[in-house]
């Protein structure tokens, strides 16, 4: 359907933002203002207790009335992105972001000027700033990697110039590199993509699976050095930046801002590999179940239990998603139904709209979802794991102000994933039929395999290149393609061909330019599944603490976030359990499939 075509209740209308893109440009015009006034308080604040009040007040309402701009814009041309007009808003937007860097840069430096002690005492003497404690507590935190003003304003000014390594791989791998085409199940010739690729891969045709792995690999191939090129470049720059900061590391400079210990990643990966012989093990059934004497890494996605997926409509879905979210208590639930009635998700795909389905919003505004639904049970799943995304910013936002209402993407993912598993778990308890029971299983399966250990894997390959390039070498394609062959052999074990072709899979994955970001999605759902847990033993008592970690936003750390709920993603034992839990799973399947 074309974007007039669909019912007006299942698309958001950003007119509850702004009532039109003249009233956003005027709100633009009057914070650009603001920024360029913002100077003034380099002196101002460091002189008196009023000074620093007005200072940190000040900036954090141009945050606020930028986030909503910056909302208001993005959301916009996601919706359409050959909209000009709208990519036009969303350009504006981060020019205004770029203007607040450089006017506001001093404002690190001066906060370290006055110091702890000071704000203490200025605190006792101006209560209004404990509102702002948290606020200042970070900027401090920040002490040892903080340069002089002029230093910063320098950085502040080149940062405008960074990500140009993403962006350009970003273009090449999206734009400009084209795969050919693959004869699919039908005799017809389809062009391959980026996107289309796993749904090649899904194919119940061995010849289809296969052609499709060796064209995404073999072209991806041919543009090695380029790619690599484009890595080295990325990684130096992060490894540069880290060093002008003072950081020990670029990992060590990723998660500090997380406000983590850099031993989280590093246990992950040591406990992961610790017990790939679970993962192994799934490996092994899935060759059983596809009937074949060896497989290889085109044999690993498509289903195992076939026929089953049927096809719901959104309509459906809704009640569905709330029904298995029941265990989250009413007042979750009833705040859910009516955000999906009153225009929280932009449902169906359209020419131009963005792929893909998130959780966005601000502080003033909804907590949209985009989804692309097509009625599959993945469709589903995706709805009640923004949904997560969405509530969890409904109540960090409900109960925080603007400045404390925040969250880190290192505990974002767990009331999604939290979400997923609840529905999983209610559909398996519902299901009647043995090849629905195994459908959800392996679903479970899937989504642990994706996860925890394939997410696992990158972040291992993450962290070898930063020590590679950290030590002076060169990232060259050869090198490149050298450790990731031996880290995806590890991975995938003895019992999987791992065909030579994949050791180009790293030049397909976006999120190695997301800098140390992979490792957080397995964190996640670790946690995630240590608060299923908890919330099938203790019920209603353990929701009352899972909620006031949602409503935590930015008033705690991370990792003292997720202690509310019970979590201590600190212990290796967190990320354990998932893994014996994935096992349940495979013991569970393995004993439907026998009945």
């Amino acid at each position: 359907m074309t974007r007039n075509e669909i019912d007006k209740k299942y698309k958001w209308d950003m007119t509850a933002v702004f009532a039109s893109d003249d009233e956003f440009l005027t709100e633009a015009k009057s914070v650009e203002t603001e920024i360029n006034g913002f100077d003034r308080f380099a002196d101002e604040m460091i002189g008196s207790a009023e000074g620093l009040l007005s200072a940190v007040g000040t900036l954090t309402a141009i945050h606020r009335r930028l986030e909503k701009l910056a909302d208001y814009a993005s959301r916009s041309f996601d919706v359409d992105k050959t909209d000009n007009a709208k990519q036009a808003l969303d350009g504006r937007v981060e020019d205004l972001y770029n203007k607040l860097g450089e006017h506001s840069s001093f404002f690190g430096g001066k906060i370290l000027e006055i110091g702890k002690e000071k704000f203490e005492s200025w605190a006792k003497e101006l209560p209004g700033l404990e509102d702002y404690r948290r606020t200042i507590e970070e900027r401090l935190r920040y002490a040892p990697h903080t340069l002089g003003e002029s230093e910063e304003k320098l950085l502040s000014t080149l940062s405008a110039s960074r990500g140009g390594c993403a962006n350009a791989y970003s273009i090449l791998t999206d734009s400009d590199m084209k795969f050919g085409k693959i004869r699919g199940e039908d005799g017809r010739y389809t062009e391959l993509t980026d996107s289309n690729f796993v749904v090649f891969l899904m194919s119940s045709d061995r010849r289809v699976r296969k052609a499709a792995f060796d064209k995404m690999y073999g072209t991806l191939g041919s543009f090695k050095n380029t790619i690599a090129t484009i890595m080295n470049g990325f990684v130096k720059e992060q490894v540069a930046w880290a060093k002008a900061r003072n950081y020990p590391s670029a990992m060590e400079a990723s998660v500090f801002r997380d406000d983590v210990p850099v031993d989280i990643c590093n246990n992950l990966i040591d406990t992961v590999e610790e017990n790939l012989g679970v993962l192994y093990r799934y490996y092994d059934l899935k060759r059983r179940m596809l009937g074949l004497s060896k497989i290889h890494l085109y044999d690993l996605y498509p289903s195992i239990v076939a026929d089953c997926d049927r096809k719901y409509e959104y309509d459906e879905a809704v009640p569905m998603v709330l029904e298995a979210l029941a265990p989250l208590g009413k007042d979750y639930t009833d705040t859910l139904k009516n955000g999906y009635e009153s225009g929280w998700v932009d449902v169906y795909p359209s020419p131009g709209k963005r792929g893909g389905a998130y959780s966005g919003g601000a502080y003033d505004t909804a907590p949209y979802m985009l989804l692309n639904y097509n009625g599959t049970f993945d469709d589903v799943s995706t709805l009640a794991h923004e949904s997560g995304h969405s509530m969890h910013s409904y109540y960090s936002c409900k109960n925080n102000s603007f400045q404390n209402s925040g969250y880190t993407i290192f505990v974002a993912e767990v009331p999604s994933t939290v979400n997923e598993l609840l529905l999983a778990n209610d559909r398996l308890a519902k299901a009647t039929d043995k090849k629905e029971k195994l459908f959800i299983l392996n679903q479970l399966l899937e989504v642990f395999k994706g996860t925890l250990f394939r997410q696992t894997m990158f972040a291992k390959f993450e962290k070898v290149l930063y020590s590679l390039c950290e030590s002076g070498e060169t990232l060259t394609a050869d090198l490149l393609c050298e450790k990731y062959y031996e880290i995806a052999k590890k991975y995938f074990g003895k019992g999987v061909v791992v065909d030579k072709a994949i050791a180009c899979e790293w030049m397909r994955i976006p999120h190695f330019y997301y800098n140390f970001y992979v490792y957080k999605y397995a964190t996640c759902i670790s946690a995630a599944a240590a608060v299923v847990k908890h919330i099938e033993r203790e019920g209603d008592a353990y929701v009352d603490k899972y909620k006031a970690f949602l409503s935590c936003g930015s008033s705690k750390s991370p990792l003292d976030s997720l202690m509310v709920a019970g979590i201590d993603l600190r212990s290796p034992e967190v990320v354990k359990d998932a893994i014996s839990l994935f096992s349940d799973l495979l013991d569970r399947f393995e004993a439907v499939l026998a009945e």
